[in-house]
């Protein structure tokens, strides 16, 4: 895929862009003030639509400055293909704190990657087992004697 189509919804959305040329993020901004309470996760519109081929995904991803510097965290989200609509960026805060998201803040980034489309095939017993097995949260914090 060399093209990543984008329609601009709204006059006050600005497009996505690049801060160095290589970077695979793509970064968002907020096309309105909206206010992130802690109460509870809010949707920050972006005023644009993009157009994401079969075979690949968008990932909604934090944006490391805004994370390490700010209360505010972004929710990771997915955009499939076929969704024609509005992107929107979930975020929360941290610690009971409320968060000003100003019209025009890069707020996120977009990451464009191809996706495998497995068939499911159920089954009794996997093929290949590994050391692991059924071990899973923490179990690898756990100290073997």
């Amino acid at each position: 895929m060399n093209k990543l189509q984008i329609k601009q919804l709204s006059e006050s959305a600005t497009l996505p862009t690049r801060s160095h040329t290589h970077d695979s993020g793509l970064d968002l901004y907020a096309s309105e003030d909206t206010l992130i309470t802690y109460t509870h996760a809010i949707v920050i519109p972006t005023g644009i639509a993009v157009n994401i081929p079969p075979g690949y995904e968008g990932q909604i991803r934090p944006r490391s400055g805004k994370s390490s510097k700010t209360n505010l965290r972004v929710i990771l989200g997915t955009v499939d293909c076929g969704y024609g609509g509005e992107i929107g960026v979930i975020a929360d805060t941290l610690n009971k704190s409320n968060y000003l998201v100003k019209k025009g803040e890069k707020i996120a980034q977009l990451v464009v990657q191809k996706v495998e489309l497995p068939q499911l095939e159920v089954v009794n017993q996997f093929d290949s087992q590994s050391a692991r097995g059924t071990n899973g949260f923490g179990s690898t914090d756990e100290v073997y004697r």
